[in-house]
């Protein structure tokens, strides 16, 4: 099988989309799947100005937001610049991890999309999602569902993206599948590794880790609350943040880290560090589509304790590899799971195992690259 792999930005970059779109060429790659990336893919100097200008008249005149990327004119050119690069290539279909590329793409070959959330999920959850104008709404809309119309699959990373899709579009429910994105950093930990790391933590104090770039998204606040209550308890603890700056100064608990980045080795080996120091994931997000650290703290056999918003619940299972919350829940709730789990050495043991086989058997890329083969193998048969 030969796969168009298809994006409008640089669909090797580390940095894009926190790394999923390289890591799920990779697993395609790895799945035996021969790609040609079509990738790039520029909206054309005059009509970038001219989306450019437009932004900022809706910013000036009516304090909104207009996103360039939801133009018809800029996806029918995205159509264009696709094509052309396809004109004379072999390949039995496409694939794009997002809908924008293939929104207005004319092929006689399947169209597949591999992607965390629709337009109309993203709608009044995340906050760059809060404040467009009624073009914006519209165009968004419009373009989604022609993607969706399209595509002869829709391959979505979590029950919650799959499930928003057929309530917010008319799509035909036999094309809807999830397939959980992996872990993005690289794992040749075994078994034997995950008992090392588990018996090597320093279990005199607690260490949460909080790792993100939007403090008040993923529930900065919360996280802080949570850490202050197991130290009022009795419990000492630490919560180590990465990726984030919270908005005033923090306790002397909250130990900062900045941003570090997985394409550099000092970068990945302070997060690996950090990762197996510490006793528990937290992610308190208000809004989250697939946060992949959930999957990258499986990978090191750390539990997870997130809120039960978006995707967050295909990524953790509760008492398997950490436990939800409702976004309600007071602090005393995520302090009374953590007591509980810490109370007895042999069951937080029994919880990092089971963390551990979460990732091996369904949140790592070769596992996800595996199941979207056999997915587009049956669509191209089938046609």
């Amino acid at each position: 099988m030969k796969l168009a792999y298809v994006t409008t930005y640089d669909a090797y970059d580390p940095h894009a989309w926190s790394g999923s779109a390289s890591h799920m060429l990779r697993a395609l790659r790895y799945s035996a799947i021969e790609t040609e990336v079509i990738d790039n893919v520029e909206s054309g100097a005059m009509l970038d100005c001219l989306q450019k200008a437009k932004t900022l008249a809706y910013r000036k005149l009516l304090a909104r937001d207009y996103q360039r990327a939801r133009s018809p004119a800029v996806a029918r050119h995205y159509a264009e610049r696709i094509q052309q690069r396809l004109a004379g290539s072999k390949y039995d279909a496409v694939l794009s991890p997002g809908t924008l590329a293939v929104s207005c793409l004319e092929t006689d070959r399947p169209i597949a999309i591999w992607t965390d959330a629709t337009f109309g999920a993203m709608l009044d959850f995340y906050p760059d999602f809060s404040n467009f104008c009624s073009e914006t709404i519209r165009n968004g809309h419009r373009l989604e569902q022609q993607a969706l119309s399209r595509c002869s699959l829709a391959i979505f990373s979590s029950d919650w993206a799959a499930a928003t899709a057929q309530r917010h579009y008319d799509i035909d429910p036999a094309k809807i599948k999830v397939v959980p994105f992996g872990a993005n950093i690289e794992s040749q930990r075994s078994s034997a590794d995950i008992a090392r790391i588990s018996l090597s933590k320093d279990n005199s104090v607690c260490r949460l880790l909080l790792v993100g770039v939007d403090w008040e998204r993923k529930g900065g606040d919360t996280a802080v609350a949570v850490a202050s209550l197991l130290n009022r308890r009795g419990i000492p603890t630490e919560l180590h943040v990465v990726g984030c700056q919270p908005p005033t100064t923090p306790p002397s608990f909250v130990k900062l880290h900045g941003f570090l980045s997985k394409a550099t080795p000092s970068g990945r080996a302070a997060l690996e560090r950090l990762m197996e120091e510490a006793h528990f994931m937290v992610l308190p997000s208000i809004a989250e589509c697939c946060a992949v650290v959930l999957a990258e703290a499986s990978s090191f056999g750390l539990p997870s304790l997130a809120t039960r918003v978006g995707g967050i619940q295909t990524a953790v299972r509760d008492h398997r590899n950490g436990m939800t919350f409702e976004l309600d829940a007071s602090p005393q709730q995520w302090c009374d799971y953590i007591e509980w789990v810490l109370r007895s050495p042999a069951q937080y043991g029994c919880l990092v195992r089971s963390t551990f086989r979460e990732y091996v058997e369904r949140l790592n890329w070769r596992v996800a690259g595996a199941q979207v083969r056999d997915l587009l193998q049956a669509c191209c048969t089938q046609r």
